[in-house]
């Protein structure tokens, strides 16, 4: 096994009440009794992420006697915008966020960590749920990016949007059904870049909410990039504005 796993249904308790970074827990399909039903209260208070399989699946990850119960560990301690945001006004930083709409790929999400790292991006924001996590291969996808950049996941992307706009940060939606060129929105506020998924792009509730709307020029047959390329080209157009405003200011 390549990730850190826990398994029977009193460890998997102990470590939830422990508060340990769970990732997610497998459950078998047709698990039920007391004991088990102690367990899932103690999912749904922690809102933990849970999958239920069939025991084949459990059986791939352990055959000690995991009781039809298997938890796999954040390979990260995950922050939150509670208390990422007022760390970052406090430090007097001009704050840069990157939010993932529905981005399930692994080696997309290691890509955009690894950019958001090396460009000096605050956060990777995702949600709990229809999402990507920080997974063992994530960590190595993004050369090790995801050991040094805060990772904050919230109960959806709606309600981080929101936060992050009620925060003073201005959402720029990347979306090829823009008509503002990427290099034309001004990043030099407090910015919160919002990139969605290949299969569906950004949730039409995240949408709505949004301050700016950008794309990236296509002049070929293929209608868009992929994600992590769109999140690199944008990513450094807001590095690029800042380091020449700051030119301005000397």
């Amino acid at each position: 096994m390549n990730e850190d796993y826990i398994f029977g249904i009193r460890a998997v308790m102990e470590a939830i009440t422990a508060g340990k970074d769970i990732d997610r827990v497998y459950i078998r399909k047709d698990l039920s009794g007391e004991l088990a039903s102690e367990l899932f209260d103690l999912i749904r208070t922690h809102r933990i992420v849970t999958q239920r399989v069939p025991v084949e699946r459990i059986n791939r990850i352990t055959r000690k006697n995991h009781q039809g119960v298997v938890a796999r560990m954040s390979a990260v301690t995950y922050d939150s915008l509670d208390r990422l945001i007022p760390e970052l006004y406090e430090a007097g930083v001009l704050p840069f966020v990157v939010v993932l709409d529905g981005v399930t790929d692994v080696r997309n999400f290691g890509a955009i960590a690894r950019t958001c790292e090396c460009a000096g991006a605050d956060a990777i924001v995702i949600p709990i749920h229809d999402s990507v996590s920080v997974s063992a291969d994530a960590v190595k996808t993004s050369a090790g990016a995801l050991h040094h950049l805060p990772v904050c996941r919230e109960s959806s992307v709606l309600s981080a949007v929101k936060q992050l706009k009620d925060s003073g940060f201005q959402i720029v939606a990347v979306t090829e059904k823009a008509d503002i060129n990427y290099t034309l929105a001004d990043y030099t506020t407090p910015v919160a870049l919002v990139l969605g998924a290949e299969d569906k792009g950004i949730s039409p509730e995240v949408l709505r909410i949004a301050d700016t709307f950008v794309s990236i020029p296509m002049f070929g047959k293929i209608g868009s990039l992929n994600v992590s390329v769109a999140a690199g080209v944008t990513i450094y157009e807001v590095v690029r504005q800042r380091l020449a405003a700051d030119m301005e200011i000397i």
